[in-house]
């Protein structure tokens, strides 16, 4: 590429609009989405992610170097696509590549020769190559590696971590030729401060990402096996971990409900790939049903404290939910596992109310079909209150203490409340 970078970011999500935001600093962008209501936010300088601030999107607006757009002759004059869509899985478990495809066809009927296409979506090793170099082929008329490059920089925000910037965490790298890799390294080091780590193939890239998160959800499932077990032999699964954590090696990994865009999607994107050259994945997935799980036996272990309190009568009595993220001091409610313990207490005929401050309440009835309740209706009087998601608002605003003395049974997911004021956790 000889010309200077002109940058269009496909997909203005958790991932797209920081990107987008820092790139504005030193290069003209377009931060594409094909949502106008996303669109129209990002215009009164209002993000739903709650990753960049009014005060950051209006400074890039006012630069002249940030447009945001849902019309797709905005990208025509971009000679770099950065592509930051999501990558799902279907109702089978399956990788659902519809977005990376659509996005690719929108790339290439505006792609020109010496373009180079990023993608930082997470995918299976290969598939940048395998499904979306043909569709840009397809739909540009250009030939791959002669008439444009192709790059992958696999994305590693951490939604509603407010340690750990764009900035501050290491790019890893790889282009379709050297020449290409050198480009990619050089945009993403301008607005990385850790650096960007290269390395020599898009496959290699890919490869990373995908095992990055299922490190993670092997790891954590294991945790969770440990409580599921633990709680047969009546044994606190905190005070094991803390114990075990006085050793200098022990990976400090804690129980807890495994949601979101990542780490309980990607997994099955490693395992797809390893079916289709023909290995069967023994370890990759070995956590998935456990993590699947822990939803359902938090709601499992109210609903025997409610019946042994109440002798088995327990329709009508109330519980009190507290957060429906997928994590804390986040609004994503993607996969989240928040969910399984609404609809199994509910199933049963008990009274839930579930209050999350941080998430879209419109959001969550639309996709959910639940009812957020607001401050003024939290109540004094709930059977039982499960702390699922510890915000740090939801911690400011409810006194479990005020529950706890009215009776209330306490369960907290994430073991974060002091332990003579809870009956359970995880």
């Amino acid at each position: 590429m000889n010309n200077a970078p002109v940058i269009a970011v496909i997909g203005l999500g958790y991932v797209g609009l920081p990107l987008a935001t820092a790139l504005s600093v030193h290069y003209p962008v377009t931060g594409y989405d094909n949502n106008p209501t996303r669109i129209a936010q990002l215009l009164e300088g209002i993000d739903i992610t709650a990753e960049v601030t009014p005060a950051q999107i209006h400074a890039a607006q006012h630069n002249n170097k940030l447009l945001f757009s849902c019309d797709a002759a905005s990208i025509a004059t971009a000679n770099v696509f950065i592509v930051t869509v999501p990558t799902p899985l279907t109702s089978s478990n399956l990788p659902d590549l519809s977005y990376l495809i659509t996005a690719s066809e929108l790339i290439a009927s505006c792609l020109k020769p010496g373009g180079l296409v990023i993608y930082e979506s997470t995918v299976y090793p290969g598939c940048t190559n395998e499904v979306c170099v043909p569709v840009l082929e397809k739909y540009s008329g250009l030939l791959f590696n002669q008439n444009f490059f192709v790059g992958y920089s696999p994305e590693r925000i951490n939604p509603g971590d407010a340690t750990r910037s764009l900035a501050s965490i290491v790019k890893v790298v790889a282009g379709s030729t050297p020449a290409a890799t050198q480009m990619v390294a050089t945009i993403y080091k301008s607005i990385i401060e850790a650096g960007v780590y290269e390395v020599s193939s898009i496959k290699v890239a890919e490869a990373a990402k995908a095992i990055e998160n299922a490190q993670r959800d092997v790891n954590i499932s294991f945790m969770n096996e440990l409580a599921l077990l633990f709680d047969k032999l009546d044994i606190d699964t905190q005070e094991v971990l803390a114990a075990a954590d006085t050793k200098w090696n022990f990976l400090p990994f804690k129980p807890g409900l495994v949601g979101g865009h990542c780490i309980s999607v990607d997994p099955h994107y490693l395992a797809f790939k390893a079916k289709q050259v023909g290995y069967e994945p023994h370890v990759i997935l070995s956590g998935r049903a456990v993590n699947e799980k822990m939803g359902v036996f938090v709601a499992e272990k109210i609903i025997a404290a409610l019946a042994k309190k109440y002798q088995g009568n327990i329709a009508q009595k109330t519980v009190l939910i507290t957060g429906f993220a997928f994590k804390e001091n986040c609004p994503d409610t993607r996969n989240t596992k928040v969910i399984d313990i609404y609809t199994t207490l509910t199933a049963v005929g008990l009274q839930v109310s579930v209050y999350d401050p941080v998430v879209d309440a419109d959001m969550v009835k639309k996709s959910f079909n639940v009812q957020l309740i607001n401050d003024k209706d939290l109540a004094s009087n709930y059977d039982a209150i499960i702390l699922a998601v510890p915000h740090k608002q939801i911690l400011s605003t409810i006194s479990f203490e005020l529950y706890k003395n009215a009776g209330a049974f306490i369960y907290d997911v994430k073991g974060v409340l002091p332990k003579e004021l809870i009956d359970g956790r995880l």
